[in-house]
């Protein structure tokens, strides 16, 4: 059993007094409230790349219109069929540091039938009531009305749409107080973050010198379950790969067969079973070398007010794998994942056969630490260290009367892990930003256990930081997707503080 974090009530506590609309009509109140109309206006445009390039087209076009609506630069960037959109403070001072702003307009697939409304593009306001959720008027969103626990439903309402448009509404604010920003402010919106292909480094490539910043700030994520305000400092990088065990050449009749014929699906089980111990630890051999904590980082870890006892009840299982001494602990080492498994067939379609194969789809997660590349090699030695010859597609003839253990292993490594240091000026200037706007300390949190594009940004050479500002529990990528009311409010508050408070960009002695 592994040590749990303190609950944090102490966090909850909090709720009543974060993440909710001033009670003054001030400047940011007024306009995050006259952006809500817009917020699902834009809402209502379908932005499924893989479905058509015509719906990014459009949300492309509105967003450019919407930010030159507002008084700022914007133009579309050429990204094939698909743009993206760059938009700017209207004056860039030599005097100010720059910060380019990451948000992305693309949303992820749908399935209309497993949304309790409409369609995933006709946003509704909903409240809790017996465990579930109740439909609200419309009206009383757009009239400003809507109570800060109340939810707007629709895709991407908070991934990352929601963000999209705070910054409009953080931006609108400075110019209705009449003053202007500490920074210089840049943004980048991309239209494949979801659906693919990324091509942002090189959209980035292409416009490296209109891009130019100081630091970058990806509006991505969601933030801590407690709702406290979050600054997070990386995220975890991934690698996927198909390992497949082969037997025969055919599938086999399993009486005539059975106990002679090798089962390529035992083997593969038997094969996946060395790869972790009874703990939930990965075996293979260097796997986890190189991940070494510090003790601000173990500091940062224990801050986080995590409540894991928790955790477990929401997720339904009784205890965690024990990989580190904290769930933020364990999600800054690297994972080890099977993602699916094939061999042959099972339920009404099962058959009285030995499969000629079976595969395992394997996810692993990286961190700084353990790139890509080198987890799949020690995975491939790892399975030879078992036996096995691996063959790259089908094994030949020859291969088959030759090797008793035979398996493919193809795939390789995704976006690679980033992780900003945790003294970095620009965790700094943002952490406490949030803490004078929302006089609540942040939760830092080190590295993000999901990942974003990041590296798409690296060649601008500036520290990359995520800001999260939605809900924990948005649902996003999944059916009900939802945005909590409060959250967008003190969204709009979090980017006009950081807009208002210079930024140095020199390390402190």
């Amino acid at each position: 059993m592994r040590l749990l974090h303190r609950p944090f009530l102490a966090a909850l506590a909090l709720l009543s007094c974060l993440a909710q609309p001033a009670l003054a009509d001030t400047p940011v109140e007024a306009a995050t409230r006259d952006s809500l109309r817009e917020w699902v206006a834009f809402l209502r445009l379908p932005n499924i790349t893989k479905r058509s390039t015509a719906e990014i087209r459009a949300n492309a076009d509105w967003i450019e219109a919407a930010f030159q609506r507002y008084g700022y630069t914007a133009r579309q960037l050429e990204d094939g069929e698909t743009p993206m959109v760059y938009a700017a403070w209207p004056t860039q001072s030599p005097d100010r540091k720059t910060v380019l702003f990451y948000a992305h307009m693309d949303g992820q697939a749908v399935k209309p039938e497993e949304w309790d409304q409409e369609s995933p593009f006709s946003p509704v306001l909903k409240a809790k009531a017996d465990g579930g959720w109740t439909d609200l008027p419309l009206d009383r969103l757009l009239n400003g009305e809507a109570d800060p626990e109340d939810r707007l439903f629709a895709r991407s309402a908070a991934d990352d749409k929601a963000p999209i448009m705070m910054l409009l509404a953080a931006m609108n604010a400075l110019k209705a107080e009449g003053r202007e920003p500490a920074i210089n402010i840049k943004i980048l919106l991309d239209s494949h973050e979801e659906g693919g292909p990324p091509t942002l480094k090189d959209v980035v490539k292409r416009n490296a010198d209109l891009l130019a910043a100081d630091a970058v700030i990806m509006l991505d994520g969601p933030m801590h379950i407690s709702n406290r305000p979050t600054v997070v400092y990386g995220h975890r990088g991934g690698a996927g790969v198909e390992l497949t065990v082969f037997g025969a050449r055919t599938e086999l009749h399993s009486g005539h067969y059975g106990n002679y014929s090798p089962n390529p699906a035992q083997l593969l089980a038997e094969l996946l079973a060395t790869f972790k111990d009874e703990c939930g630890r990965v075996t293979v051999a260097g796997f986890y070398d190189g991940v070494v904590f510090d003790e601000e980082t173990k500091a940062a870890f224990a801050s986080v007010p995590d409540d894991e006892a928790a955790i477990n009840a929401r997720l339904g299982i009784a205890e965690a794998d024990c990989v580190g001494l904290s769930y933020q602990e364990a999600i800054n080492y690297p994972s080890f994942n099977i993602a699916g498994l094939k061999a042959a067939d099972v339920g009404t379609n099962r058959r009285t056969i030995i499969p000629e194969y079976a595969t395992a789809a394997i996810g692993m997660r990286t961190v700084p630490a353990t790139p890509p590349e080198r987890l799949i090699a020690l995975v491939r030695t790892h399975i030879e260290a078992q036996g096995y010859h691996l063959v790259d597609g089908e094994p030949t003839e020859e291969e088959r009367l030759k090797y008793p253990r035979l398996a493919s292993m193809k795939g390789g490594g995704g976006g690679k892990a980033l992780q900003t240091p945790l003294g970095a000026p620009v965790g700094k200037w943002i952490t406490a930003s949030l803490k004078e706007t929302f006089n609540a300390e942040p939760v830092r949190i080190p590295l993000m256990g999901g990942s974003v594009p990041t590296s798409g940004l690296l060649s601008l050479g500036a520290p990359i930081m995520l800001l999260p500002l939605v809900n924990a529990d948005n649902n996003q990528h999944a059916a009900n997707e939802n945005m909590r009311v409060g959250n967008y409010y003190d969204g709009v508050r979090a980017l006009h503080g950081l807009f208002l408070r210079p930024f140095d960009a020199t390390p402190a002695d």
